[in-house]
């Protein structure tokens, strides 16, 4: 794959971040190996992986911090983000002019909630992509019985993908990200939840699913069984075919780095399966664990799979790398946490949630669990922006420069299709 340049993605990390200089610098580095190894990771060359992959669309401008969010005074400009004059390479006499504010999307936004609005995503990429991606449920895996369809329809996964990764060089790199979201979605639901789902023997059903990412190496005698299990059932048909166009498209190790993280998936809905099966109320910090491996990181960590490069693997494993990664991970599993929030209350039974277990834990009402959760996630929300940008003052590798653009592009598109999914979410009345 190409080496990339440092293109003019959206980004949710102001140009604030900069200003804080040698302290945020200071943070990062604290841990001196860790901070000395991904100084040098930066002055190391990485060879580029030849392929031939088109040239990236340009992609929208940025756009700035929603109201009802303002920035402080002092600031210059606005947030601009990563990618800008800011934080290019080039020196520029003057800071750049705050963007146009992006057209209003669908949608009530969560009051109080710290996020950045980004402009409708391509309509044209959206048709094409919602058309391939049902063709492929449909044709492909027999993803769904017809009773199912309104519920696809509304998932609006097209326009998902399309928001969450503006930087992609074509559809096609779009459909990796959709298919493989499209079967999690599959194993959420006819595995965990929605559609049949249960925590009794999910380890085992989530085992057999996970041979569809990871291969089974076995004998001669049982190897047979097992690839004729992965028809068996439409999250491992699903699982096995996304997994095959992926795997196709990119490198071994950004394919070991997607399984590893589902692995992580997996350890998470057996976390919340087992808690549901005894009827525990986790602590608060408890569920933020659980919540940190049930939770959307496998999504952002496509980031440069889908954009078409990769982000070498030592780059990728830095401390510093992952936690700016969980950080954006736990965070837009919390805006899912707030938006699902009336959606699971007609579920039965008791659906763990931020708020519901915030409000139990803490003897707090409904209303005042919801309001700290949205302050939990602001504050991850302001985590990840801050350790984003002192990774990329501390390591100015393209490479990374364009994959934590690309990460922050991806929280702002998660939160602008829950945002805009009225299908499936609605806001409680709490203000």
């Amino acid at each position: 794959m190409p080496e990339p340049g440092l293109s003019p993605l959206p980004s949710s990390l102001p140009s604030v971040a900069v200003l804080l200089g040698s302290r945020a610098l200071a943070e990062v580095l604290a841990d001196a190996p860790a901070g000395t190894a991904v100084i040098a990771a930066a002055t190391a060359p990485t060879a580029p992986v030849p392929t031939a992959v088109p040239a990236p669309e340009a992609a929208p401008a940025p756009t700035p911090t929603p109201a009802g969010t303002p920035a402080p005074g002092w600031l210059p400009s606005g947030p601009t983000g990563l990618g800008t004059a800011t934080l290019s390479l080039a020196r520029h006499p003057e800071p750049p002019a705050a963007p146009e504010p992006p057209a209003p999307v669908a949608g009530r936004p969560v009051p109080g909630l710290y996020f950045h609005p980004i402009a409708e995503p391509d309509p044209v990429r959206v048709e094409e992509v919602s058309r391939r991606i049902k063709d492929w449920a449909v044709d492909e895996v027999q993803l769904f019985p017809d009773d199912w369809e309104g519920e696809f329809d509304g998932f609006s996964v097209g326009r998902y993908m399309v928001a969450c990764h503006p930087d992609a060089p074509s559809v096609d790199h779009v459909m990796l990200a959709t298919r493989l979201m499209v079967a999690e979605n599959a194993v959420d639901d006819c595995y965990c939840e929605d559609h049949g789902g249960s925590p009794v023997g999910l380890g085992g059903r989530l085992l057999l699913a996970h041979t569809a990412l990871d291969p089974l190496h076995t004998t001669e005698e049982y190897a047979p069984r097992w690839a004729e299990s992965l028809h068996a059932d439409a999250p491992r048909r699903a699982y096995r075919s996304a997994m095959e166009y992926f795997v196709r498209q990119v490198t071994p190790s950004q394919a070991d780095r997607y399984r590893h993280d589902m692995a992580r998936l997996h350890m998470g809905y057996l976390a919340e399966a087992a808690w549901s099966e005894t009827e525990y109320m986790p602590e608060v910090w408890e569920y933020l664990a659980m919540r940190q491996f049930n939770n959307f990181r496998p999504c952002p960590t496509l980031t440069d799979s889908i954009g078409g490069y990769e982000l070498p693997a030592d780059l990728h494993a830095q401390s510093a790398m992952q936690r700016v990664i969980a950080l954006a991970g736990n965070a837009t599993t919390i805006v899912n946490d707030l938006y699902s929030y009336m959606k699971e209350l007609d579920s039965p039974g008791t659906h763990l949630n931020l708020p519901v277990v915030i409000a139990e834990r803490e003897g707090l009402s409904d209303r005042e669990g919801y309001l700290k959760a949205v302050e939990v996630h602001n504050d991850l929300m302001h985590a990840f922006e801050s350790e984003a940008a002192a990774l990329a003052l501390a390591c100015p590798v393209p490479t990374v420069q364009r994959f934590l653009r690309g990460v922050a592009a991806w929280v702002d598109g998660n939160h602008y299709w829950h945002q805009t999914n009225t299908y499936r979410y609605s806001l409680p009345d709490f203000w």
